[in-house]
């Protein structure tokens, strides 16, 4: 995570809600120098909660635009996950979130844009800018509490994997942050603990599998794997189901009035239905 590109990224205008969404989602995965960002589509659209062809077209858009390119690729079970990097000249060459400095044009009476420094009691000045003034500088977690929520979740997944097979702690636990490090989401490796361990719940010892060989060894990926595959089912379907409600609203048939508010919401970002054709159907935008 990098609070620097987060930050740059944050006070730079992308265009439209979905892309600043997703950028700010790839650069809380980056290194300093934007570099680093291992996710795939299918967990930007899970944590985003965009629909898969907007954060398809997005990521399509961004690489043309040249705000990322891909650097590498991952093998996984059904192929590979790209690795990308956020160019960040690209980034700060984007048009800036900051009001203008303007000025009043008044000569009589000008707007003075610092607080008052002087006391009339005490004489003693007052501090440069207020709490809230726009170039207050918020500073970042320190590292220290950066490293402290980090090592929070990796005492959780270790503390999830079954007791009688703890072994390892240090090693353990390295081999967790590591994975963490590389862009695994927290929950899901958690999720895989959780499944190994009702997988193996009736194994004798000698088919178990010690949590530091079994975190060194990556054994947790083919949950992973198993876990992408279930999610693209479940888009897969859901891509079929907002398919057909799109098909009702542009023929304006009467299954229109079983959509739900949820699911027009859904189609509009997705880009499937218009506004025009939602109140044509006599659905709220």
């Amino acid at each position: 995570m990098s609070w620097k590109v987060a930050n740059l990224c944050a006070d730079r205008v992308f265009g439209s809600a979905a892309r600043k969404q997703i950028i700010m989602f790839l650069a809380d995965k980056a290194s300093d120098d934007g570099s680093g960002i291992w996710c795939s589509k299918g967990t930007i659209q899970r944590h985003t909660e965009l629909g898969e062809s907007t954060v398809k077209r997005t990521i399509s858009d961004f690489l043309r635009e040249g705000i990322l390119i891909e650097t590498g690729r991952r093998p996984c079970k059904n192929g590979f996950t790209v690795i990308y990097r956020i160019v960040l000249d690209r980034v700060m060459a984007l048009e800036s979130t900051a009001e203008p400095d303007e000025g009043t044009g008044s000569t009589v009476d000008p707007v003075q844009l610092d607080p008052g420094r002087g006391s009339r009691v005490d004489r003693v000045p007052g501090p440069r800018w207020t709490p809230n003034h726009p170039e207050t500088i918020h500073k970042p977690p320190t590292r220290k509490r950066a490293e402290a929520a980090v090592d929070e979740r990796v005492e959780r997944i270790w503390a999830a994997y079954p007791k009688d097979r703890q072994r390892g702690k240090a090693a353990s636990m390295a081999a967790i942050a590591e994975a963490l490090a590389e862009g695994i989401d927290p929950d899901d490796l958690l999720r895989a603990v959780h499944a190994y361990a009702t997988e193996s719940a009736g194994f004798t010892r000698a088919k178990v599998c010690f949590a530091d060989n079994w975190f060194a060894g990556r054994r947790w990926q083919r949950f992973l794997e198993a876990m992408d595959e279930e999610r693209q089912v479940h888009a897969a379907l859901a891509a079929d189901h907002h398919a057909r409600l799109a098909a009702w609203v542009r023929d304006r048939s009467p299954m229109c009035k079983h959509i739900t508010a949820p699911q027009v919401t859904a189609l509009v970002a997705a880009g499937l239905v218009t506004d025009g054709q939602l109140r044509a159907a006599g659905l709220a935008a």
